[in-house]
């Protein structure tokens, strides 16, 4: 507790109006006891906060105090917190009243933070007034706290950015591919003519091409399925589609052997799906014609569940029939070989050798693959320098490129190729970023980029928006955002939070490496009494940054340290 002898300042006799107070004193003793002593920066702002007395008979009934706290930088500057008006029981004003008893106040302020702040000293000033006219001299208190400490300061602006992930690269693709073997009526025997189809003739051509040595195809199996047009008995129909179905496989086994593809000479290798009457290709195939009755052979179809009144009902629309006879009925008559393989991609280490001698031939994410398993930093770089250049409207390539530039400390070069990667498309990753690079280059937070990252859901940009927090003096937001990551600016939230407990476990954690690390830990044993740590902490700390011994000197988390002889020692 401050108490500032005002010592009964009287007026001398130098005038009438002076002269009325030669015997009365004007102003007493008040009492300042200061919340905060060092004052304390939170949110670029300093806040003052007085627990104040005045004494009894401590203010004359018909003057008027006005008392401003003002900081006192050591440079000279004066920076003036908000002006307090105090008025005796009978002075006219709009001051708070001070009765003959005394009282007690409080007093708050806040300005915003100034640099030269962090050394210098809070003084009062008072003016006293009576009717209008300056009664006594201004007087200047003795130094009522210490300012300022900047803890919050020492937060470590380290944005998480996001590389996207999103790679559609499978080193097997699995396909397939088609044909079909039509019959005559009633027949489930190949003709010759059928065997030299082209689509027949490319099955075989690319089961000769799986066979090459270094054929990337591997076939797994082959489906028949296989059909008879819905006309005449249907249990005879059910078993030509399954001859028709044997005949097909009974073909392919005969051309394996001797094209000496060895699954296919294996039964096993096939799978016949005998399907009858296939009334599903027959609507099909009737739906994409232009005949004058489709609708109403449709409308049978639909209406009709019975399959052999369906079919009778066809048969009665003469003409029709004839016209399905010719053009629909054939298509159906079928068996259909599906040939079901794998495509083999390229392997890692073929990746990384077509990256770096012929990275045109790669598709889209086979490069891209091949620049997530690059794991030195500049081949990474190179990597998505080629793949942007290849591929220069892909946003996961660019964006990609950034993350790698980011984390090798080209802040600038990383925002251009997020500015670039935005351009292509708009989503969370590359908004945070973006957001990421900008907040670095203020060197502070802003709306902007608060704004980025409170519209994202990605964890990274919850930790980001946990810096924003820690700039505005919002640490327990910060701690709620940034998650479990035990970082140093969570261990700096819990510091300013006063949760030291946690903050030595993060700390802890952390190491003994990093000077940042060091002098935290030293301000938190500085703030527990702890004096032997706090010098240990601030010698491991200027080994690795010899510069932050100039900081410690005027740092008033120390101040109750300043005249001891260990902490001197190490300076």
């Amino acid at each position: 507790m401050k108490i500032m002898n005002i010592n009964k300042l009287s007026v001398l006799a130098v005038s009438f109006l002076l002269a009325l107070f030669t015997s009365c004193s004007i102003i007493e003793d008040v009492e300042y006891n200061v919340v905060q002593n060092p004052l304390q920066m939170h949110g670029g702002d300093v806040t003052l906060q007085i627990n104040g007395k005045f004494v009894e008979k401590g203010l004359n009934s018909k003057v008027i105090a006005e008392l401003t706290p003002i900081f006192f930088c050591n440079d000279g500057n004066e920076i003036p917190f908000q002006t307090e008006i105090f008025q005796g029981a009978k002075a006219a004003g709009n001051g708070k009243v001070v009765p003959a008893e005394g009282m007690e106040f409080k007093y708050s302020s806040t300005i915003p933070y100034q640099k030269c702040m962090s050394e210098g000293e809070v003084k009062v000033r008072i003016v006293v007034t009576k009717a209008g006219e300056q009664a006594i001299e201004p007087i200047l208190t003795e130094k009522i706290a210490d300012g300022t400490t900047t803890t919050p300061l020492l937060l470590n602006l380290d944005d998480k950015v996001v590389s996207s992930k999103d790679c559609n690269f499978k080193r097997v693709n699995s396909f397939t591919k088609q044909a079909t073997i039509n019959f005559t009526k009633g027949k489930f025997n190949i003709l010759n003519k059928e065997k030299r189809d082209e689509d027949i003739k490319e099955v075989f051509d690319f089961i000769s091409k799986s066979m090459e040595e270094d054929s990337r195809i591997d076939i797994k199996s082959v489906e028949i399925s296989s059909y008879a047009s819905p006309e005449g008995e249907i249990d005879l129909n059910t078993d030509l589609a399954l001859d028709r179905g044997e005949s097909t496989m009974k073909f392919l086994m005969s051309k394996s052997k001797r094209m000496k593809f060895k699954p296919g000479k294996d039964k096993t290798f096939y799978t016949v799906n005998p399907k009858g009457e296939d009334w599903n290709g027959f609507k099909d195939e009737v739906s994409k014609t232009d005949n004058e009755d489709k609708e109403l052979i449709l409308r049978v179809l639909q209406m009709t569940s019975d399959l052999n009144k369906r079919e009778q009902e066809i048969r009665n629309m003469a003409k029709t029939y004839k016209f399905l006879e010719k053009e629909v009925l054939p298509q159906l008559r079928r068996s259909t070989i599906t040939i079901n393989y794998d495509q083999v991609g390229y392997s890692d280490d073929e990746l990384k050798n077509l990256i770096a001698t012929n990275p045109d031939t790669l598709n889209v994410e086979e490069i891209f693959q091949a620049c997530i398993n690059s794991e030195d930093l500049n081949t990474k770089l190179r990597n998505y320098n080629e793949a942007v250049r290849i591929y220069p409207n892909d946003w996961r390539l660019t964006n990609n490129k950034g993350y790698v530039l980011y984390t090798m400390g080209d802040i600038d070069g990383a925002g251009e190729s997020f500015e670039k990667a935005l351009s292509i498309t708009d989503n969370e990753i590359v908004t945070n970023n973006l957001a990421s690079v900008k907040h670095i280059q203020l060197g502070k937070k802003s709306d902007e980029v608060k704004s980025y990252f409170e519209n994202s859901n990605l964890k990274e940009s919850k930790y980001n928006l946990g810096l924003v927090n820690i700039e505005e003096g919002k640490y327990e937001d910060a701690l709620l955002n940034m998650g479990e990551i035990d970082s140093f600016n969570a261990a700096l939230a819990n510091v300013l939070l006063e949760k030291y407990d946690l903050a030595n476990d993060i700390l802890d954690k952390l190491g003994n490496e990093d000077a940042n690390v060091n002098y935290l830990r030293a301000v938190l044993a500085s703030r527990t009494n702890n004096v032997e740590s706090m010098v240990e902490s601030l010698k491991a700390a200027f080994e690795v940054d010899p510069s932050l011994k100039s900081k410690a000197k005027i740092d008033r988390e120390f101040i109750n340290h300043f005249q001891n002889a260990d902490f001197l020692a190490i300076f």
